[in-house]
């Protein structure tokens, strides 16, 4: 069973945890505190969003970007796909920045004038400009680090649309046991000293050709997280994980004009190699209708399956990892649309 045919939209009410396994985060953090965190220059947020501790697909999200001056043909590539008339909504957010609005300074040595970074609002499910049909996204929320620089879906945004995805932490899934029918415990993953995961992104901006260029609908802001292999000690949860990017190496990566695959490919780093706390939380997280901080605190583990530690409900401390349409080619899954 394809677990993102039962995900989608947000509103459904639970996901069942079957063979493939969603990707959930945590995304609490104040408009305002995101634009003092990473530093932008240029808010484009009319509407800030509200803490979300039950961040699912197609669910609207931040993300930090650099934006370039609209008419500068951004989005004109081989592909004549236009680019910068899809910064559609600049015109509308220069009117209705609310408050928090910054002005951008002069840039850096080195980057184009009218350059900024900037806070959106983008929806989680990448939709490739070329799209028929935008529920594709839905089966977009994950590239792999190892193919997304090839993959005919994610190529372009990797060589001139990356993106920060800020997370306060995220969720996987743990089956104990050997019981294939056990349910799923969830595991919340997060920076021990509670700092935000700058998730390594791409984003894409899609033309609805249903609206003129100046309605709000006419273009389709999208995101999907780029994910690795888990080492050993998270793989055991889940054989992958999301890619983070450093502060140190923000401004590389977010450089649209940065397009060294082998440079961008080095400024990723698994969340992970910084340490991560990993606690049981509530199955409440499993309905994407439950929300709030209650969701993020620790409980005890639910499943009454004995992993081979003996500890009911706890990882062994080495196993096989969980198999995954990303790593098996399991059938129905998307191997780009997991954690």
């Amino acid at each position: 069973m394809n677990c993102h045919n039962l995900c989608f939209p947000p509103e459904s009410a639970t996901c069942y945890l079957g063979e493939p396994m969603c990707g959930r985060y945590a995304s609490a953090r104040k408009r305002t505190e995101l634009l003092e965190e990473f530093g932008v220059e240029r808010d484009r947020v009319s509407e800030p969003l509200e803490p979300d501790y039950n961040v699912a697909p197609t669910k609207s999200v931040y993300a930090v970007l650099t934006g370039r001056p609209r008419g500068t043909g951004e989005q004109q590539d081989g592909d004549g796909a236009q680019a910068d008339a899809a910064q559609a909504d600049g015109a509308r957010a220069d009117g209705a920045q609310a408050d928090g609005v910054r002005a951008a300074p002069a840039g850096p040595a080195g980057r184009d004038a009218g350059e900024a970074r900037e806070l959106r609002v983008v929806r989680w499910g990448l939709v490739p400009f070329w799209a028929k049909d935008p529920k594709i996204g839905s089966r977009m929320i994950n590239a792999r680090a190892e193919t997304v620089s090839v993959k005919p879906s994610f190529r372009r945004a990797f060589a001139h649309r990356r993106c920060l995805l800020p997370a306060d932490g995220y969720y996987e899934w743990y089956r104990p046991g050997a019981d294939a029918k056990a349910a799923k415990q969830p595991y919340y993953m997060y920076r021990a000293d509670g700092g935000s995961l700058a998730l390594a992104g791409l984003y894409e901006l899609w033309r609805n050709r249903e609206f003129p260029d100046d309605h709000p609908d006419a273009w389709l802001w999208t995101s999907t997280i780029i994910t690795t292999s888990a080492p050993d000690e998270l793989g055991r949860i889940h054989d992958r994980m999301p890619m983070v990017i450093q502060p140190e190496l923000w401004a590389d990566w977010l450089d649209p004009g940065n397009t060294d695959t082998g440079d961008l490919l080095g400024l990723m780093a698994p969340a992970g190699s910084g340490g991560l706390v990993i606690r049981p939380v509530s199955t409440a997280v499993n309905s994407v209708r439950n929300n709030g901080p209650g969701l993020i605190e620790p409980a005890e583990p639910e499943s009454a399956g004995r992993a081979s530690s003996g500890s009911p409900g706890e990882p062994p401390a080495r196993s096989p990892r969980l198999p995954s349409g990303a790593s098996q080619g399991a059938p129905g899954s998307s191997p780009d649309t997991l954690f």
